[in-house]
């Protein structure tokens, strides 16, 4: 064996989103489609789906150019099948991400984010497996009772929780 450990990081366009997961049928990229437009009919998007079989195509769904397309590059770069990628604007993952486990495909979801995302890759030949993410940085400390005050009042600022 020829094992390999990489991690791949992943260049995300400015102020969009990531939804990395698992999936696993030629159709993923329509469902994943459907599933955006349907949850935040409003969204700006693209997704790609990564065939592990067959002519292993990237294949791409969405109304946003350049997030599809860096959608795309994503996978390329992570080289590993039946993977998928969601890059979003106008929306958030917390918007959808309940839709998206839903999606009959769907086996898991990596990670939904707007940090910097690094993938662990366990590489053979030319086989590869997500391992897992590195999603933004570490923690810095412990919130204070002021800090969570300012969180709560925060979501509510935003409309996620009721005044």
């Amino acid at each position: 064996m020829h094992d390999s450990l990489e991690r791949v990081r992943l260049d995300i366009p400015e102020e969009a989103n990531l939804i990395l997961g698992h999936a696993h049928f030629i159709k993923t990229a329509e469902d994943l489609y459907e599933t955006v437009v349907n949850a935040v009919p409003g969204a700006r998007f693209g997704v790609a789906f990564s065939e592990a079989s067959g002519p292993r195509l990237i294949r791409t769904e969405g109304n946003d150019e350049t997030l599809s397309r860096a959608a795309e590059q994503a996978l390329l770069a992570i080289a590993c099948g039946h993977t998928f990628a969601i890059l979003l604007r106008g929306a958030y993952p917390i918007n959808l991400l309940r839709d998206v486990r839903a999606c009959v495909e769907v086996a898991t979801i990596y990670c939904a984010t707007a940090n910097p995302v690094t993938v662990v890759v366990l590489r053979d030949g030319e086989a590869g497996a997500v391992l897992g993410v590195m999603d933004g940085a570490g923690p810095l400390g412990i919130e204070t009772s002021g800090q969570a005050a300012e969180r709560r009042a925060f979501v509510r600022t935003i409309g996620y929780k009721l005044a």
